[in-house]
């Protein structure tokens, strides 16, 4: 009789890094469990608001008075609304707990796919700015890689997904393989060109966006509808559904099981190996247990955390491979707390067609070649420009067929600025199990635990007086600065918590991601990083993944994993 609980791998989680498990491992022929903890998601078939109209939406796609109930955390996230709100999980069914003075927001889609369906798309690549940081600041453990080790496979994954972007010749920014970019629109062009004749060092690009300027591997061009938090129908933006997972499936290695919790890894203490996982069926209740003989984490930061918090064991009693006690530590995300935009005048006869699922970029400029005198580290601003549209009626006094009408009629140009600031990693900044507060399932919840500090704090000031000094210099009038108080997790871009590093001493993962514990285990999602840097980090994650299948199958060619 078939066995149908043992495999070659396992991969926990179908999202942006679990789905790039999937096409290796099963491309290099092994016979590959996936488990999703969520629903199943079928490519286009299960995109059910897709291609409604904004009038078909009861409430116009604005959040409900439910929707805040129900999502009381995820409904505060951009790409929440009426149209997407199947995507986010409902916090009630979920819960996780903070400090009273320390909020964090856990971001978070229980389904095949994972946030990829939701994902900002934008890709950039860290340089040895970034990898190197740690060492020269004397902060956290130094990266075990350099840029060296990951560029080969920077382009590798970026030949598959399709990265649209401009090259640029940043240091602090390498290019990338890159599809034809997407055109800046008049007023972002005027504002390029007033920063970089007045400042040498700052440099303004199109976004590299993981939207498809032409086809692309069987997939279509974007069609610059701006829907894709609702899933594209035409596989225009990359996503596990649309892209790894049909990958993985057309190789006849590929078993998908979803609605599979994954309570823990199993662990001999005699081979000092994983053997497997064990799973909680969300349906029926019933436990299983899956063997193989590699495992690859790919939960997201937090959910494989989780999952190694809770598989501690007489070996391990703090938690599955953490000799080091570094899991749960060190957790990071992007700080955007500031936000500057300007009118822009002298622009309304021009328009542009279409909605384009992309802005602006300026990379890091501070602490390249000077040094701050309030802060290490630097932040990269996205945003762009654009036109009042219909929303501006909202709260407008009017009606009748005038008021209609005026509604019709583009409003005045403007332009945005965001910051995104790197978030230094700090020992306190943690995560932790909660046994006494439990999830649907029985599990224990997680307490997170984290602040951005003074660093961050400081980095916040230079980045209002920057990007108004930038808008300034384009001609921008009424400049207005926003700083809030940012809850973190809400960049989601979570990362840290069972970082990589040389020293199985202060570190959980080695330059392969590789457990120091546990040689048949591998953690490739956000918890793997030692840094944050200040870009988005999700391209990073997919080169460092398929880095290390490729390890990880030749480590099992010559016998050392088996």
């Amino acid at each position: 009789m078939q066995d149908n609980t043992t495999f070659d791998a396992i991969v926990v989680g179908s999202g942006i890094t679990g789905g790039w498990a999937a096409k290796e491992l099963t491309e290099k022929g092994l016979k590959t469990l996936v488990l999703e903890r969520g629903r199943q998601v079928e490519h286009v078939k299960d995109y059910p608001t897709t291609n409604d109209a904004p009038w078909q939406f009861p409430h116009r796609g604005r959040a409900t008075a439910d929707d805040k109930k129900n999502h009381p955390v995820q409904h505060r996230v951009y790409a929440f609304n009426e149209g997407t709100r199947h995507w986010w999980v409902n916090d009630n069914d979920h819960p996780y707990t903070t400090p009273e003075d320390k909020p964090f927001a856990w971001i978070r889609g229980y389904h095949v796919g994972g946030r990829s369906i939701m994902w900002g798309r934008q890709c950039y690549r860290w340089s040895d700015y970034d990898f190197e940081a740690n060492l020269k600041d004397g902060v956290g453990v130094d990266w075990p890689i350099r840029y060296k080790d990951i560029a080969p496979w920077y382009d590798y994954v970026e030949r598959f997904v399709g990265i649209s972007g401009k090259a640029e010749g940043i240091p602090q920014l390498p290019d990338g393989q890159f599809l034809p970019p997407m055109e800046m629109n008049c007023v972002e062009k005027h504002v390029k060109a007033a920063i970089e004749d007045k400042w040498s060092d700052r440099k303004m690009t199109i976004g590299r966006v993981a939207n498809l300027t032409r086809e692309h591997n069987g997939r279509t061009p974007c069609q610059h509808r701006n829907l894709c938090y609702r899933g594209c129908p035409y596989g225009a933006y990359f996503s596990s559904n649309s892209a790894t997972l049909p990958a993985a499936a057309a190789t006849g290695n590929l078993t998908l099981r979803p609605d599979s919790v994954v309570e823990s890894v199993i662990f001999d203490k005699d081979t000092r190996r994983a053997t497997g996982v064990r799973v909680i069926d969300a349906n029926t209740g019933k436990d299983i247990e899956y063997k193989a003989k590699v495992v690859f984490l790919c939960a997201s930061t937090l959910g494989s955390t989780f999952i190694l918090l809770n598989s501690a064991n007489e070996e391990f009693p703090d938690g599955l491979a953490n000799s080091s006690g570094a899991l749960g530590k060190y957790l990071m995300d992007h700080d955007y707390s500031v936000r500057v935009g300007a009118s822009m005048e002298g622009f309304d006869d021009k328009y542009y067609s279409g909605g384009r699922p992309n802005g602006i970029y300026i990379p890091r400029f501070r602490n390249i070649e000077d040094k701050h005198p309030d802060f290490i580290r630097g932040y990269g601003f996205q945003g762009g420009g654009s036109r009042s549209n219909w929303n501006s009626g909202f709260g407008k006094p009017g009606f009748g067929g005038a008021y209609k009408d005026s509604l019709t009629h583009p409003g005045p140009w403007s332009m945005r600025l965001v910051g995104f600031g790197e978030c230094l990693p700090y020992a306190d900044n943690a995560v932790t199990l909660n046994k006494d507060v439990l999830d649907k399932h029985g599990l224990p919840t997680l307490h997170i635990s984290a602040t951005f500090k003074e660093n961050e704090k400081a980095m916040r000031d230079d980045i209002a007086t920057t990007a108004s000094e930038m808008l300034e210099a384009a001609g921008g009038k009424n400049i207005q600065v926003q700083v809030q108080e940012v809850t973190p997790g809400f960049c989601i871009h979570e990362m840290g918590t069972a970082r990589m590093g040389r020293d199985p001493k202060t570190s959980v993962l080695n330059q392969w991601n590789q457990a120091h514990d546990v040689d048949n285990l591998f953690v490739t999602d956000g918890a793997c990083m030692t840094s944050s840097a200040c870009q988005n980090p999700s391209i990073t994650y997919m080169a460092l993944t398929a880095r290390a299948v490729d390890y990880a199958v030749k480590e099992l060619k010559n016998g050392n994993l088996s």
